[in-house]
């Protein structure tokens, strides 16, 4: 018995054949140290064909920026804040401020151009929380993207507002104490 699968062809334009609305994920939790588990799930998307941008708000110190990203696979882009180092606190010098808007300009910039379908937005809430990216633009930017693009959003102490949007909303914690 011989088995062929089909591998299924994209449309020449970056929207799909059919209407399948994207979900806004979020993955919260008083610790920073779930992004693996979140990364994991981009990697598995992106080995599946469909196009990933994976936004590293807050990290920095290898002078990444979005203009030079790393490319996980055929279909990951991974960019980061072009930064000296990471934020921890919403203290930044004019540049760094500077960076982390260009940052978000860009991200806007290509959801809306449709070039991906995944689009995971790592630590936005504490970007929010420390008044380096405004709440309101975030809320207009998930109404506005193209219908089909699925979005996760990480970090602690997500927003209400955000939370109210969200399709479903993963809180990591411990179930025991060490």
């Amino acid at each position: 018995m011989v088995s062929h699968v089909e591998t299924p062809t994209l449309a020449t334009s970056r929207q799909p054949t059919h209407s399948i609305e994207g979900l806004v994920q979020v993955f919260t939790s008083i610790h920073r140290s779930f992004f693996t588990n979140v990364m994991a799930q981009a990697l598995r998307i992106a080995g599946q064909g469909t196009p990933v941008l994976v936004v590293q708000f807050l990290k920095g110190g290898i002078a990444q920026g979005y203009e030079h990203p790393v490319q996980l696979g055929q279909h990951l882009d991974w960019i980061r804040c072009n930064l000296p180092r990471c934020v921890d606190s919403p203290q930044l010098d004019d540049g760094e401020r500077r960076s982390l808007q260009d940052l978000w300009r860009y991200t806007q910039e290509v959801v809306f151009q449709g070039k991906y379908d995944l689009v995971v937005l790592d630590e936005l809430s504490l970007a929010i929380n420390f008044g380096l990216i405004s709440e309101a633009t975030v809320l207009e930017f998930l109404s506005d993207r193209p219908q089909h693009v699925d979005v996760i959003l990480t970090g602690p102490k997500m927003p209400p507002s955000l939370l109210n949007v969200a399709d479903q909303i993963t809180e990591l914690r411990r179930s025991h104490q060490p």
